[in-house]
């Protein structure tokens, strides 16, 4: 194959997943109550009614597709980067884990090729260990688009979901968190390694309730393959980003990408850059059905420091420099 056609067929199914996560979601929802409004009514109804009647399948492990994460698209879309996978430390099958990670960037990229699909190879790389990505709720209510996120292993990033799949699933399973959220692609920026983690102890706190062990996550160049407007503080497009954020849930994001099939112009690919994905060492955690503040405070500076030691430990190797470091807000 010529290398301008698979740049252009690696360009092309980066820029499908783009998409979908952009506009998948509202783009049926439109098309279903248009069509509730002609003589194909019936589909959408039949659609809807179904919908409700398996409105808590995502909360209760959804319904994963392996043969859709190993699509072979997931593979080029690894080789765009390209996005490699690294293990620090075995995870045992016979153990649960709460896996945090590190930085959301704009898109979470790396997460999503890790831990939605197979192109890293994580069943390889961890025999007998299930990834599940944790995702906004508010996802599963968007009607296809649901089933296409349940498909790839993903579910709700909240308690009854998180806890389910940590309790009634047997052991085996690595809920996959990105940690610091919406609040943390507002802090994207190339070059930076900042993540939003201090007061972040909902995750800590899903551990020890279920006796899960922590493990950190750290993606380098996560924050490199978009580049984004910053607001000032006080300003009025800074205060939407962060009323969005409250109330909806995301943030929307003013970021610059490449075209598909260009290198001089904006688009909303994003930029080609090398992505190194460390799974950490996992941290033991006791099962405590109800942690003391203190518990969670204790486990909490511990999964810092862990963090802490992982980003050193590999900084150099990934690209960066000794002097770098990692800013923890």
């Amino acid at each position: 194959m010529e290398d301008s056609t698979r740049k252009h067929i690696l360009a092309i199914s980066v820029f499908q997943w783009v998409l979908t996560f952009l506009l998948m979601g509202i783009f049926f929802t439109i098309v279903l109550l248009y069509l509730l409004f002609t003589s194909f009514w019936l589909i959408p109804v039949v659609y809807f009614t179904w919908m409700l009647m398996d409105w808590d399948t995502p909360m209760k492990g959804g319904r994963r597709v392996e043969w859709i994460r190993r699509w072979t698209v997931w593979k080029h879309f690894r080789d765009y980067f390209p996005i490699k996978l690294v293990q620090s430390a075995a995870l045992s099958p016979d153990k649960n884990y709460v896996l945090g990670c590190h930085p959301h960037g704009i898109f979470a990229t790396s997460s999503f090729c890790n831990f939605g699909t197979e192109a890293t190879g994580f069943s390889e790389i961890f025999p007998g260990v299930r990834p599940w990505l944790a995702m906004l709720a508010g996802v599963f209510r968007l009607p296809v688009y649901r089933d296409y996120c349940m498909s790839a292993g993903i579910t709700p990033v909240n308690k009854e979901s998180l806890k389910y799949l940590l309790t009634c699933c047997g052991t085996g399973n690595a809920v996959c968190i990105v940690v610091g959220g919406a609040a943390e692609s507002l802090e994207s920026n190339p070059g930076e390694h900042t993540v939003t983690l201090s007061n972040r102890k909902g995750f800590v706190r899903l551990a020890l309730e279920n006796g899960a062990d922590l493990v950190p996550v750290y993606s380098f160049g996560e924050n490199d393959i978009y580049e984004q407007v910053h607001f000032p503080p006080n300003s009025k497009r800074r205060k939407l980003q962060l009323l969005f954020q409250k109330y909806i849930g995301f943030a929307p994001c003013l970021f610059k990408g490449k075209a598909v099939f260009g290198d001089g112009s904006w688009g909303l690919n994003p930029f080609p850059r090398p992505l190194t994905t460390v799974v950490g060492r996992p941290i033991r955690v006791p099962h405590c059905p109800v942690p003391s503040e203190m518990e969670v405070d204790h486990y909490h500076a511990l999964y810092i420091d862990g963090l802490k030691e992982l980003f050193n430990e590999y900084k150099v190797s990934c690209g960066l420099l000794p002097s770098d470091s990692l800013k923890i807000i």
